[in-house]
């Protein structure tokens, strides 16, 4: 005998059944049609390597050499020369490997991949406002970009600070000097142009030596050595809430972002208390990149935008970091050469790749300075073959104070000194091994031996 609850469920599923074929009748005419309907063609994705069901192609990058020597062997593999796809976890990704590609990318169609992704290492960070290296595409960039390129690092901005850079390159020589007078052994030249780097960027932006320079430089190497955007379990498969959570990259960029914030606030009060000490009408208050920053914080950006703490730390780490970082993400159905470039893939640009390539160097994995005197290339964004500090709307905005400072350096360097490997070393045994981080980067430090070089017209 069966309870009523019982008898309803069995009559409800009698009604469902009988009903069925009814329904199957009504169905019918529209599933024929639907079926002569032609269905529209798949999309014609670039070449690229198999795949597994849920990773996709990670297998063919974990466990491999840095992921651009692993991408341009695929790509070159795979008979992926210009575009290459991959699936990494639940992302699409594009890898580009030629100077067309690139220039499709990164002028054609620049509005479209104008936008960065949205990583962990951004996300960990996002309530304090992006920066102009990873905001996205829009209003608010474009103000922060104005900032930098009129205000902060323009051509007459960076003149302005020559003498800090004299200082600082004056300073570089007096420490190799000293160590070498002081050890007779081969110099680290890696922590020396690092140092140098870090105090004339400090320096335009305080206006004097940061007190707590020493940590800062520690905290900055640790970070471009650990944080690689882009690469956690976390980024590949963003719809899991639990590998975002857990990810120890989230953790990590945290922790560095609240070290490096703590710095910048830092700095802020060294400023402030320096220009406390400066008589009234000692008009310091533009000689350095914090002034600067101020000033347009007290005057403001613009009715529709406001340069809040959070951001005016971003843009003082914009004079810090690379922002020339060639992750793009697509807003909207792009064609590059062909194929279909599918909304909301990653697109990588593998500068790397482009620099090496044979189609448009001789010799290419030699060190031949001696070259761009036979080609007519630079950096500027031109020529995309070589395109150190990106191209394009996303172009690194801090070329000329970056050049002005590596160029001092190197020019110092070689006019006091001359340089010899480590007795024993020849060049083919150098240690080029790569690290990748932020940027790319010798795994291991160059050591040298200087001889004090005495220029010709002193002994004349």
């Amino acid at each position: 005998m069966l309870s009523d609850d019982e008898a309803a469920y069995t009559s409800y599923c009698c009604l469902l059944l009988a009903l069925l074929p009814l329904l199957l009748i009504f169905l019918r005419p529209q599933l024929h049609k639907n079926h002569n309907v032609a269905a529209p063609p798949p999309p014609r994705l670039p070449p690229g390597p198999w795949r597994l069901p849920l990773i996709g192609s990670l297998h063919h990058l974990v466990m491999k050499p840095p992921v651009h020597r692993t991408m341009d062997d695929l790509a070159r593999r795979y008979d992926a020369p210009d575009v290459m796809y991959l699936q990494l976890g639940e992302v699409p990704a594009v890898v580009i490997s030629s100077r067309d590609a690139a220039r499709e990318v990164l002028k054609t169609h620049d509005t479209v991949f104008a936008s960065r992704p949205m990583s962990l290492s951004m996300r960990a960070t996002a309530h304090e406002g992006l920066g102009i290296a990873f905001s996205p595409y829009g209003h608010r960039w474009r103000h922060l970009r104005k900032i930098c390129t009129v205000e902060l690092l323009s051509a007459a901005r960076v003149r302005s600070l020559r003498a800090v850079r004299e200082e600082e390159a004056a300073r570089l020589v007096a420490a190799v000097a000293e160590e070498l007078s002081r050890h007779g052994e081969p110099v680290n030249v890696s922590v020396r142009v690092a140092a140098f780097v870090a105090d004339s960027v400090l320096r335009a932006i305080v206006g004097e030596r940061f007190r707590r320079r020493d940590e800062f430089l520690e905290v900055l190497e640790v970070g471009l050595k650990s944080i690689k955007p882009g690469t956690s379990l976390g980024d590949m498969f963003p719809s899991s809430r639990l590998l975002c959570a857990f990810s120890s990259t989230f953790q990590k960029d945290r922790e560095f972002h609240r070290k490096i914030t703590e710095l910048v606030n830092c700095a802020i009060e060294q400023h402030e208390e320096r220009k406390a000490t400066v008589a009234a009408d000692d008009n310091t208050g533009d000689k350095d990149l914090m002034g600067v920053v101020l000033r347009i914080q007290r005057e403001g950006a613009g009715p529709d935008f406001h340069l809040d703490n959070g951001t005016l730390r971003t843009v003082v780490l914009t004079a810090c970091t690379n922002t020339s970082i060639d992750a793009k993400r697509v807003h909207g159905t792009c064609y590059i050469l062909g194929f279909d470039i599918p909304q909301g893939a990653l697109v990588l640009v593998n500068a790397w790749c482009m620099g090496r390539d044979p189609k448009y160097w001789d010799q290419a994995e030699e060190f031949k300075p001696e070259r761009f005197e036979e080609v007519n290339v630079d950096f500027k964004g031109t020529y995309f073959e070589y395109i150190p500090f990106g191209a394009g709307r996303r172009m690194c905005p801090a070329i000329a104070f970056a050049e002005a400072n590596m160029v001092l350096a190197l020019a110092s360097l070689l006019y006091h000194f001359d340089w010899q490997l480590p007795s024993g070393i020849s060049p083919s045994e150098i240690d080029m091994e790569e690290y990748m981080g932020i940027t790319v980067r010798r795994k291991r430090d160059l050591y040298l031996c200087p001889t004090v070089r005495v220029p010709p017209h002193v002994t004349a």
